[in-house]
């Protein structure tokens, strides 16, 4: 049984080295197949050009790139070396890039561009041990004369390869050899958390902590030998790093491609994968985008689309209700479930079978016609986006999971998907709720989620102390999320007990940056950044009573009472510019950080009400007093 990554793969190739383990387009418009015996020889020569650098076990490498054929080829090759690959996708900020080079202390880092290559360059006073750069792509002549000026020595991925097969054809089964003496608590990444502050936590994922969800999830996820997933999210978050291992043990292919509607779409007519991995704000996109062609077509077709989707959307309900898949939080009648859905089901049937044919047949189609399931993870699939496909007849399979638990703890199994759940605990995974005293809920209760389980990271990078504060001596990491179970063992997501919100697409943002900078405006005095499972961040901002009423005097805004004076175009501009400058680019913000919508509050928070004793901010108190002002912020 392996004990690695890199031994998994050898498994594979061994088993199945004609089928396809990669496609990839390679700057053209066609997919290109690499099987699996074509990806054990790329994989075996870039190691030995990555141990010709001086790479070597227990080593961190910097990998700066975004998704492409490459990525695994690194991946797997520093894998079976027993060094350890620090990836960040090219959207990282300076800081970021210099943080995570610096503190994981890489001598080597492979990035995509020259773009990236440059980035580099202007940091490596910075990143003191940084010797040496491998680029996916070439690199203009100018670009290599400020590498070596900066100390840097440059090769192109192209250049390493050709020495590497080479070494290969000299010394064969080295690779092999070096992947063989791999333990499964060698640590296999750090990837590290996002955050404003310059300073994100490394998180220390193993071989065994993949390779545990590897074992368990393709039993309840029916992921065959020669299937073809389509890779859409950033490759080195720790969603799409599942994807990819579990893609590699099931033998099964992976097709890249990117989250753009139009390419999507394309690429899913072209290669007609049968899986694909996503956050919930693509599997949106993809509903709002039917709507809206639904909309453009308008006449008598958006009637029977409405009609038809309408009763799909009863009929899955009343089928669900009778399989037993819907959440069960001590409120329902089992005999009744059996009962009651009997008739609308009968009632229902035709209609639901007419739908299929005229409508929803040709959606699925665009799918590519070999659609087996969607899996969503990342953050909360809306209740209106999972009912839709639903109602389609398109299965979403929604899963729960932190970067931290690397990251799978549940996910909707495939022949028994509970709606409203992201399903079970993974067999082997130890998942409790507690109240504030510590006491363990019973089902139906709503409470902190406490997870123990294989998959729980080795640690943070050289932060015992940050590690200490999640993750207790016996194992209980504190997920930060808030939740229940049913009484059957699901689990149900309610919200979060950190700060860090999650949007829609993905992004993991730390509020207390943005609301430090934000109350650096002295027409500012407090502010709470919102955002959590939506597309953008809005915020509630409670401005300074005295600098406001002073600037509108300056100005010449009349005032009738403070109140009033807040919803004033004058002054709704005024704080719209102050939010605009503070939340930029400029301020090594990203455009995902950008506040979108704001809401002036006349009123400040107070102790005892929305702050605790210690002025912090009671996020879920406000989350609760300010409801519908916060559901009008991200009303569309």
């Amino acid at each position: 049984m392996a004990e690695t990554l890199a031994q998994l793969f050898l498994e594979k190739v061994r088993d199945y080295p004609d089928l396809n383990a990669q496609y990839s387009k390679n700057g053209g418009t066609e997919f290109k197949p690499t099987t699996y015996r074509q990806l054990l020889e790329e994989v075996a020569s870039f190691a030995e050009a990555l141990s010709e650098a001086g790479v070597k076990r227990g080593d961190r490498v910097g990998l700066i790139s975004d998704n492409r054929k490459e990525w695994l080829i690194t991946d797997l090759a520093l894998l079976g070396m027993g060094a350890a690959d620090v990836p960040r996708g090219c959207d990282a900020t300076d800081q970021e890039v210099r943080h995570i080079l610096s503190w994981s202390e890489c001598r080597l880092t492979v990035v995509e561009n020259d773009k990236q290559l440059k980035r580099v360059i202007d940091l490596r006073g910075q990143i003191p041990l940084l010797e040496k750069v491998i680029v996916y792509e070439s690199v203009p002549e100018d670009l290599l004369a400020a590498a070596k000026k900066a100390k840097l020595e440059v090769r192109t991925f192209a250049q390493a390869m050709e020495d590497g097969k080479k070494l290969r054809a000299e010394r064969p089964g080295r690779y092999e050899k070096e992947a063989a003496a791999g333990k499964r608590d060698d640590v296999a990444t750090l990837i590290y958390t996002s955050g404003t502050t310059g300073e994100p936590k490394g998180v220390m994922l193993t071989h065994g902590n993949f390779l545990y969800q590897t074992d368990f999830i393709l039993t309840i996820i029916g992921i065959k030998p020669g299937h073809i997933f389509l890779s859409v999210l950033p490759i080195w978050h720790s969603f799409e790093r599942i994807a990819q291992y579990m893609i590699l043990a099931a033998a099964a292919g992976v097709a890249y491609s990117k989250p753009i509607g139009a390419i999507m779409l394309a690429d899913l007519q072209t290669i007609k994968p049968q899986w694909m991995a996503s956050v919930p704000r693509i599997w949106e996109s993809v509903k709002d985008g039917i709507y809206r062609n639904i909309r453009q077509t308008g006449g008598v077709k958006a009637a029977l689309f409405h009609f038809f989707v309408a009763v799909g959307s009863a009929f899955s309900h009343f089928k669900n209700q009778l399989l037993g898949l819907l959440p069960d939080f001590g409120n329902r009648v089992p005999i009744l479930d059996r009962i009651l859905p009997i008739l609308p089901l009968i009632l229902l049937a035709p209609l639901n079978a007419l739908g299929g044919i005229l409508v929803f047949k040709k959606i699925k189609q665009k799918l590519g016609g070999n659609f087996i399931a969607g899996i969503s993870g990342g953050g909360a699939l809306p209740s209106a986006v999972d009912q839709f496909f639903g109602a389609l007849g398109v299965l979403i399979l929604e899963g729960y999971g932190l970067t931290e638990t690397a990251p799978v703890l549940g996910v909707r199994p495939q022949k028994k998907p509970v709606l409203g759940t992201v399903g079970p605990a993974l067999k082997g995974t130890e998942i409790k709720i507690v109240g504030e005293n510590g006491v363990v809920l019973p089902a139906g209760q709503k409470g902190l989620i406490l997870v123990k389980g294989p998959q729980v990271m080795k640690g943070y990078y050289k932060r015992p102390d940050l590690t200490e504060k999640v993750l207790s001596a016996d194992g209980w990491l504190d997920t930060g999320d808030l939740g229940m179970l049913t009484r059957n063992g699901e689990i149900k997501i309610t919200g979060r007990a950190k700060d860090t919100i999650v949007l829609l697409g993905g992004e993991n943002i730390e509020p207390l940056p943005i609301e430090q900078k934000l109350c650096e405006s002295e027409y500012i005095k407090q502010t709470i950044v919102l955002g959590q499972d939506k597309k953008f961040l809005a915020a509630l901002i409670v401005p300074d009573a005295d600098s406001i009423n002073a600037w509108a005097k300056d100005n010449h805004v009349y005032i009738v009472d403070y109140e009033t004076l807040l919803q004033q175009p004058e002054v709704q501009e005024l704080l719209d510019y102050e939010v605009k400058e503070l939340i930029s680019p400029k301020n090594g913000f990203k455009n995902f950080e950008r506040i979108f919508r704001f809401k002036l509050l006349a009123t400040p928070f107070e102790v005892g009400r929305e702050l605790s004793a210690k002025q912090e901010i009671k996020r879920h108190v406000i989350n609760e007093i300010y409801a519908k002002d916060i559901a009008a912020l991200f009303r569309d």
